[in-house]
């Protein structure tokens, strides 16, 4: 009599140390499965609804500031360091892992119109509406007297420093290209343009900049040239723009009209992709480090965050506080936002709404490391 017995490896199927994990044999005939794809698309439905469930963006806010903030800066070197310039001209230096106020100074007469730093970190530039240009030292104690301070001719709207050399550009009625230790402007910029109301270095082509003015222009420039380089006009005023940090031929463009432009300077007859969604005018915009998405500020009390190539945006964050967004920052780690508005508060949220970010998650905490 013959027996044909069935017989298997176990080393196949069991893990070497411990025999505990079995091998699933399964049938893949689609016929013995009528209903998957059904079954598929409801799993993934369910997966999109747990996470906007579980989505809690909103981290914390930073008070102390007497008035509207103006105008924010991410230092180069550290990821929890930040300072905030205010309209009544007082400038702070926060750390965010604490949720503390270092430093404060009462750094302008009037409104601080931008803040700068060089790629080291070693001090912090800032401009109002006194037409002064200060530098501080933010060796400890830090913003106490300015290091150096330039009177300019004209009033000054922003300012913006080069990626590698000493060199940083204002801007207002010109644009003026100084050096950090100089109390004269190497070269003036112009178009017969009336004011240049902001200004940004490209990270990556970093001898070129870009400024938006008040007659509805973008403006080119390089610093190694005596002129500007090229022009684009908008239907309406541009109120800011970021550069692209890994793509050095994109920038995005933040306007009136409700909208987002995204450009090339190979070909600014046309943008790239118009972004909509706001419903008032948008009036400060900034790349993620990963240049695959950016956030945007508008007079509508929200901020969008945006894929680079999609037209509307895929998170909306707002509060019941929270007024119209003058400034807006993406953190060099990817990870947070942070956006300042009328009511003289600094908000903090996660880049991802329903992301994890550790134990201290729930209580509105967060870890940050020193870069």
């Amino acid at each position: 009599m013959k027996v044909k017995v069935i017989s298997r490896n176990p080393n196949d199927y069991l893990r070497e140390t411990k025999n505990d994990i079995h091998k699933v044999y399964r049938n893949f005939d689609p016929s013995l499965h009528p209903f998957e794809v059904n079954r598929e698309y409801t799993r993934a439905l369910n997966a999109a609804k747990l996470e906007r469930l579980f989505a809690k963006p909103f981290m914390y806010s930073l008070d102390g500031h007497k008035d509207g903030i103006q105008c924010m800066l991410k230092h180069q070197t550290s990821l929890s360091i930040m300072f905030s310039g205010a309209c009544d001209g007082e400038i702070r230096m926060w750390n965010l892992a604490t949720q503390k106020c270092l430093h404060s100074v009462q750094a302008h007469d009037g409104l601080v119109r931008g803040m700068c730093m060089p790629w080291n970190g070693d001090r912090l530039l800032s401009v109002g509406d006194d037409k002064i240009i200060k530098h501080w030292s933010l060796d400890e104690p830090a913003l106490t007297e300015p290091i150096d301070a330039i009177i300019a001719k004209t009033v000054l709207m922003g300012i913006s420093h080069h990626r590698k050399k000493s060199l940083y550009a204002t801007c207002g009625e010109k644009v003026d290209i100084w050096e950090n230790n100089r109390s004269e402007p190497l070269r003036s910029l112009t178009w017969g343009v009336d004011t240049i109301s902001s200004i940004k270095f490209n990270p990556i082509e970093v001898n070129t900049l870009a400024g938006t003015c008040n007659d509805r222009s973008i403006i080119l420039y390089d610093v190694r040239e005596a002129q500007p380089l090229r022009k684009v006009v908008m239907k309406l005023c541009t109120n800011a723009i970021s550069w692209n940090p890994m793509e050095a031929f994109m920038f995005v463009a933040a306007s009136e009209d409700y909208n987002l432009y995204s450009f090339d300077t190979r070909k600014l007859d046309m943008p790239v992709q118009v972004h909509k969604d706001h419903t008032s005018a948008v009036l400060d915009v900034d790349y993620s480090p990963t240049g695959k998405e950016f956030v945007s500020g508008s007079y509508d009390k929200t901020l969008r965050i945006f894929p680079l190539n999609s037209g509307r945006s895929r998170e909306v964050y707002h509060t019941k506080r929270m007024q119209r967004l003058s400034c807006i920052l993406w953190s060099l780690d990817n990870k947070y936002i942070l956006s300042g508005s009328d009511e003289m508060n600094i908000r903090m949220w996660k880049a991802k709404a329903s992301e994890k970010l550790g134990p201290g998650d729930s209580k509105g905490f967060c870890k940050l490391k020193k870069a």
